[in-house]
């Protein structure tokens, strides 16, 4: 998808991704190590951005911290590809048709992203420079404000896109495949 250029939409100094949908149908499709695998491949890509300066955001980072860049990049994707392999197990343990779990899983995949992701900026960078005067432009109070108001509209569409799409391949997927 990243040499497509359907992975993304630059917003800012972010992206919108909609590389999470192919993760969350390979977890819910092959579990979690496959989602892990699909994640940290994503993660290597956001990387290679942050290292080139192709994302704006990420390469600030990189300057800053190249060890936390890449465990924001490599290490919080692979482990949401991995969540939302574990996740996709769990729902369907409940749900008796199976096709709740795969939008279910759709949403909460993006969803998942973009809590790891932001979570680890708050933690790790927030009290940089770089993310002060983002803080100070945005008129946020605090962390919480910050994430809403950096990623609120652009995460509620991952979600949907994510949830419509990567619940009805993944369910369409997995009756081809007669896994459902």
């Amino acid at each position: 998808m990243k040499l497509t250029g359907l992975a993304s939409i630059p917003v800012g100094p972010l992206v919108m991704t909609f590389t999470m949908v192919p993760i969350a149908i390979g977890a819910m499709l092959m579990g979690p190590l496959a989602g892990g695998i699909l994640g940290m491949v994503f993660g290597f890509t956001s990387f290679y951005d942050a290292i080139t300066g192709a994302s704006p955001m990420t390469g600030v980072f990189f300057q800053l911290n190249p060890f936390s860049t890449f465990i924001l990049c490599v290490g919080m994707r692979t482990l949401v590809g991995a969540l939302a392999g574990w996740l996709f197990r769990g729902l369907k343990k409940v749900d008796p048709t199976k096709t709740v779990s795969y939008f279910l899983t759709g949403l909460a995949t993006p969803l998942l992203n973009t809590l790891c992701f932001m979570g680890y900026i708050v933690i790790f960078f927030y009290g940089s420079d770089y993310i002060q005067e983002k803080v100070a432009a945005l008129g946020a109070a605090n962390p919480f404000m910050f994430v809403i108001l950096m990623v609120g509209v652009q995460g509620l569409i991952e979600a949907v896109t994510g949830a419509i799409v990567g619940g009805g391949v993944g369910k369409a997927v997995a009756h081809a495949l007669k896994r459902d």
